[in-house]
């Protein structure tokens, strides 16, 4: 066969990252799709397209009309809606599918988790009496909060939550990770915050606010995964690369 075309549905670090070392290799033809939430994008290394695809049952179209070899899902662990149209795509076109998915944060000595199944749960189990929390599941959730508008929020974004949330009391900042253990812990502080609500999202780039919610223990509501797709998983982005070298054997003999 041709070089490999590979569709990577990204939107992550790992995404990137990916798409760099297939450029650097030159030996597949590789797409990057981005749904377009965020309103800067990072540079990215190999073509970009923006938005989404209108269902699973047009990924699937868009699959068999670009001839494409492979599809990697590589998007947010808690884009469950996409994930679920990758994989009926891959099984109703009979193309290959790789999930990347970094492993979840797990707890450690001095960590303070209530883990829940949701953000809605999240905000229930924060209590009827006015906490100071700090959001941190991005725009696409924070409209929850409105459901207990007794507490404190401070909401962190990459893009503004619009429209604004219906509350009283609640203050926005917006930053992109990744994010150092003394920055989250001056946050925490000058925001006397006592709870955060996160998603378990895995990786580095903002594992900080987990480390020193530890350190200054404070509690932590976090949001558990779905159980993952049918479509097989890998951790890293290396295993991924292996994983593309398995089903491509002469693109990575092209390539050395």
């Amino acid at each position: 066969m041709g070089r490999p075309r590979i569709l990577i549905l990204g939107g992550t670090s790992e995404a990137r990252l990916l798409a760099e070392a297939l450029a650097a290799r030159d030996d597949c033809n590789v797409l990057l799709s981005l749904a377009g939430r965020t309103e800067k994008p990072a540079a990215q290394p190999v073509p970009v397209r923006i938005g989404g695809f209108g269902g699973a049952a047009a990924l699937a179209d868009f699959l068999k009309a670009g001839g494409y070899d492979l599809l990697i899902d590589a998007t947010h662990p808690f884009a469950e809606r996409i994930s679920a149209n990758a994989a009926f795509a891959a099984e109703t076109t009979g193309i290959a599918a790789i999930a990347l998915r970094r492993p979840e944060w797990q707890r450690v000595a001095g960590d303070c988790w209530q883990e829940v199944q949701s953000i809605p749960a999240a905000i229930e189990g924060l209590g009827p009496l006015p906490r100071r929390v700090l959001l941190a599941t991005g725009r696409q959730g924070a409209h929850h909060a409105e459901a207990a508008p007794q507490h404190h929020y401070l909401v962190r974004s990459v893009d503004p939550v619009e429209p604004p949330l219906a509350l009283d009391n609640v203050d926005y900042v917006l930053d992109r990770g990744p994010f150092t253990l003394e920055g989250e812990c001056d946050l925490l502080r000058q925001h006397d915050i006592d709870v955060i609500v996160a998603k378990n999202s895995g990786g580095l780039a903002t594992y900080a606010k987990i480390e020193a919610a530890r350190l200054l223990g404070i509690e932590v509501m976090m949001v558990a995964r779905t159980p993952a797709s049918i479509v097989k998983a890998v951790g890293t982005v290396e295993a991924a690369l292996a994983a593309i070298d398995h089903l491509f054997p002469p693109a990575m003999k092209r390539g050395v």
